[in-house]
Parts: structure tokens; sequence; C-alpha cells
């Protein structure tokens, strides 16, 4: 099966209303791709970056959701929100996000839910730790946290949601795992929803994510179950984001 590659780019908290200007005028100059090319401000940036970018084909997406629909939950910003400013994608379970303020994997399937129930398209982030994968817990660590999201939502729901693998080791190190690594482990995570259902299996984008340069780019979408990437420090350069872009096809 022929699945459309993603190239998203998180900007994590990084950006001014200036520097966004001109990474996005940047960007423009893009030739057009047959993959889908989604960026992710910070939410304050949300209002205009979703201007910005109006007509252009780039797609939005946020860095995070809240779990609730609405309520007195001071800071949070819920899907419905999100909805209110063209946002097409939510990053969840990022590493960051699991590592840095405890959230748990029932947490990021609960967010999971209320982005499905809202109409969004989450693109679930899911990975090891450097101890896990020397302790080859890779695959272990990878099915446990993608079975509570089945377990939420359902087999049938992941052709609606984007996974990312992100070994965790990997995140702004530098060190970026194989092509072949990255192969490895993106098989595998197919081969486990194939358990649940062989045609939603085939059907979910998985994308690799972890120092993602145009340099090592062309090799991992080569392998046949990386559909895309997610770019961290890179995307901020649009010279550089659009090289990636381009090594999708």
């Amino acid at each position: 099966m022929i699945r459309q590659k993603i190239v998203a780019g998180n900007w994590k908290m990084n950006g001014s209303k200036e520097s966004i200007v001109s990474l996005i005028n940047g960007l423009l100059k893009m030739e057009r791709s047959n993959s889908e090319v989604v960026i992710s401000p910070s939410f304050p940036y949300l209002s205009q970056v979703s201007d910005l970018i109006d007509g252009t084909g780039l797609v939005l997406a946020a860095q995070n959701v809240s779990q609730q629909v609405k309520g007195a939950y001071t800071g949070e910003v819920s899907a419905s929100m999100l909805g209110d400013f063209g946002v097409k994608y939510v990053l969840l379970g990022h590493s960051e996000r699991r590592s840095l303020y405890g959230e748990t994997d029932q947490l990021v399937a609960d967010k999971v839910k209320a982005i499905l129930d809202f109409g969004l398209f989450p693109m679930l982030c899911i990975g090891e730790t450097l101890t896990e994968r020397e302790s080859g817990k890779t695959l272990e660590v990878c099915q446990r946290q993608l079975q509570v999201v089945v377990d939420a939502v359902g087999i049938d729901a992941f052709e609606k949601i984007v996974i990312a693998y992100e070994p965790v080791w990997a995140i702004g190190t530098g060190l970026s795992a194989s092509a072949e690594q990255a192969q490895d482990v993106h098989q595998s995570i197919r081969a486990f929803l194939a358990k649940a259902s062989g045609s939603v299996s085939q059907k979910v984008q998985i994308l690799y994510g972890g120092s993602v340069k145009a340099s090592t780019s062309s090799a991992l979408f080569e392998m046949a179950d990386v559909d895309g990437a997610l770019v961290g420090g890179a995307s901020l350069d649009a010279e550089e984001f659009i090289a990636i872009v381009k090594a999708a096809g």
C-alpha cells in the first residue's frame, strides 16, 4: 500500500512574531511536494501562523492539548480551541511531555480520545530511552505505549492516528537511529497493530523522529515502513527543512 509521506516540524518552545514571519516566508519558497507538510508552533503563535499559511498548502499542528473538554483548568487548552485556529494535527505523548511533565501512558490515551472526539488527528509519539534500548526493551516499550491507546479508542481509530516513533535517546542529542534501525522498529509497530487489524496496520502512517537532518533523511525515506519524519531543531531552519521535504518526495 502506498501511504502519503508526512514531514512535520515541531518548533517546540521557540520563536517570536518576527522570526516566525521570516521562517514562514522561507518555507513558502519550497516547491510543491507530494508529501503533507506540517508545522507546529507554540500556542501563542497558532493564530499568526494560521493566517500566514492560509491557502498555501501547509498544515497546522499544535504541540499539546488538554484531555478536558472545557472548564476550570487554568492554563490548559482544549481541542475545540485548537479547532478554532484551523489545527489539523496535535502532537501527543512526546517524550518531553512524558519525562519533564509526568504524562503517563493513560493520560496520553485520554488526550488521544479527546482529539478524536473533536475530529482532529493525533500525532502519537512513542519511543524508548537509551537504558530501555540497551536492555532490549524497545519493542516492549513501544507496544505498551500503543496498547493503552488501542484499549482507549479501539484499533479502527488508528486510521485517523499518525504514529511518530521517536527514540528518546536520539531527541536533541545529535544522535539518530540508522535507517535500518528505524525500519526494524516501524515494521514491528505495524506487525503489532496487525494483530488487531491487518487492514488498519497497512494504512497507519508511521513517522520517524529524533535528530532528523537533511543529510540523513533520504536513507530514512527509502525504508518501506518509514512514512515521513517528525523534525525538531532542523525545522527551525527553512532551507534545512525544505531539503528534508524534498527528500521525502
